[in-house]
């Protein structure tokens, strides 16, 4: 399961929870913990993708060198069977000498960019849950600090519109920052 998708399951938990007046949500908190808890776990994962594609670099690079090495061993046998001949062994070892740059040069640019490709989905992730972990901190730091206000039958209609609205603030910014998401998921 993926972070997105455990950060979704945490949205739509906050979202079906019970209204109390004053637009404030009753939440489990054994229920957010355990979606927080879901969300640490799936870290690994995310984070094993872009090992993986570090890994890649790695058999580029691997693969680069094996073949300039094979160049390097076959310029070395060419020189030996070809001594008189100069303009053939230099050419031979300028020839392995490009490759290996090229080879090294595009490992290089392999490793660039899966390094900043991990890194960007690191910090996406960590600024997704760092909101999420802060929206969850201030719901719980509203629900412990929240007057309860008697309930007098002037103040429902009051109560009920301010909940429309904050609802409706809430799904504006969920909309927005699920289209976020899906951008970076594409």
């Amino acid at each position: 399961m993926s972070v997105y998708r455990v950060l979704d399951k945490l949205e739509n938990y906050v979202h079906e929870a019970t209204w109390l007046p004053g637009g404030l949500r009753i939440v489990s908190e054994e229920r957010v913990m355990e979606l927080i808890e879901k969300v640490r776990a799936t870290l690994p994962e995310e984070v094993g993708r872009a090992k993986v594609i570090a890994k890649d670099t790695d058999r580029v690079i691997r693969a680069a060198q094996e073949k300039a090495q094979a160049i390097v061993e076959q310029a070395s046998s060419v020189h030996e069977e070809l001594v008189d001949q100069n303009e053939i062994v230099q050419r031979a070892r300028t020839t392995a000498e490009v490759v290996l740059r090229e080879a090294e040069e595009r490992a290089r640019k392999i490793r660039e960019g899966a390094d900043a490709y991990a890194s960007q989905v690191l910090s996406e992730m960590e600024a997704r849950l760092a909101a999420a972990i802060g929206s969850v901190q201030k719901g719980r730091a509203a629900l412990a600090n929240a007057p309860r206000p008697a309930a007098s039958p002037a103040a429902q209609p009051l109560a009920d519109a301010a909940a429309k609205s904050k609802r409706a603030a809430f799904d504006l910014q969920a909309s927005d920052d699920t289209a976020a998401m899906e951008s970076v998921e594409a």
